[in-house]
């Protein structure tokens, strides 16, 4: 019998579909988590405060999957689970519809000057003339990340008539490579950060990235925070070197009350909701743990399996 550990708050989409020879174990509260944590070869605790998860992730000695719902999983304890053996899997792709439109959003927002219109409307103004004219259509835009999630967004930028280039750090025929996007950096109107949050990733975008890009370009970032040198950015925005930055995540999270990003007219930030603004959230993850969880007892590969080395 495996014993699955999982959030009770899952359990309307669980119920009555769990694969055969699976005895699930329904946690409400943190402390029934602990109290639980030593008993699961398998666990699934989406929706627990990370270090409450962490704490009961130590405990779990005989761990043998861990499901998480997030794409990114640098916060979990990737060294314990390659020692222990845990296999690990995540959430990419979940995320990409949602993360896309609001990639689409950030930059319609800033072309056409959005938040100005919509604080005439606050103000019961009549605007007499836009206040963003740019257009998507024939713009350069380079996507760094080109998973699932970028790749999306690659789809429908190109559906806007936008001349579209990826990167990663494995190219594929007709994309660019880590050396080639930084020598390429001052072709692009939009720059896209969907990288994985890694060692290799943190920092990748400073400022000789910064002075880099294309007088007057705008950065959006998806990935983490730490991806990008913030103190680095201000002083791109500030110089009026950039033109602006959509930031759906930032560091730290959440963003100290008093810090500058927040003042500053041509930055936009959302406040890492873009991967929850669905309603299909649980839907969609609950069916990749069915599936994976059916795998699992029948002994198959596991889809969506993180590389715990490479992080992602």
């Amino acid at each position: 019998m495996t014993v699955a550990l999982i959030n009770a708050n899952s359990r309307s989409w669980l119920e009555g579909k769990l694969p055969d020879g699976v005895d699930p174990l329904w946690f409400e509260d943190a402390e029934q988590l602990i109290e639980l944590a030593p008993r699961a070869e398998v666990a699934w605790l989406d929706m627990v405060a990370q270090p409450k998860a962490r704490e009961a992730i130590a405990l779990m000695t005989g761990l043998k999957w861990y499901n998480a719902m997030s794409s990114g999983v640098d916060w979990l304890p990737l060294d314990l689970f390659r020692e222990r053996g845990v296999r690990l899997t995540n959430g990419v792709g979940i995320h990409a519809q949602t993360v896309s439109e609001f990639a689409l959003m950030g930059m319609l927002t800033m072309a056409k000057g959005w938040r100005q219109v919509v604080r005439a409307q606050d103000r019961h103004e009549w605007l007499a003339q836009p206040p963003g004219t740019r257009e998507l259509l024939d713009s350069e835009v380079l996507v760094i990340g080109a998973g699932e999630i970028g790749g999306r967004i690659a789809e429908l930028l190109r559906a806007f008539g936008a001349r579209v280039t990826t990167a990663r750090r494995r190219p594929q025929a007709g994309e660019l490579g880590q050396d080639e996007w930084q020598g390429a950096l001052g072709r692009f109107d939009w720059v896209i950060l969907i990288v994985p949050s890694t060692p290799q990733t943190t920092g990748m975008f400073g400022a000789e990235q910064f002075a880099a890009m294309k007088p007057g370009a705008t950065l959006l970032n998806f990935a983490r925070g730490s991806v990008i040198d913030q103190d680095a950015l201000l002083a791109a925005i500030d110089s009026g070197h950039l033109g602006g930055a959509f930031l759906d995540v930032t560091t730290p999270e959440p963003l100290p009350s008093d810090h500058p990003l927040w003042s500053r007219e041509n930055v936009h930030i959302s406040m890492h909701l873009s991967g929850r603004a669905q309603d299909a959230l649980f839907t969609r993850g609950s069916a990749r743990f069915l599936d994976n969880l059916a795998r699992y007892q029948q002994g198959e590969p596991l889809a969506h399996q993180v590389d715990l080395l490479a992080g992602y």
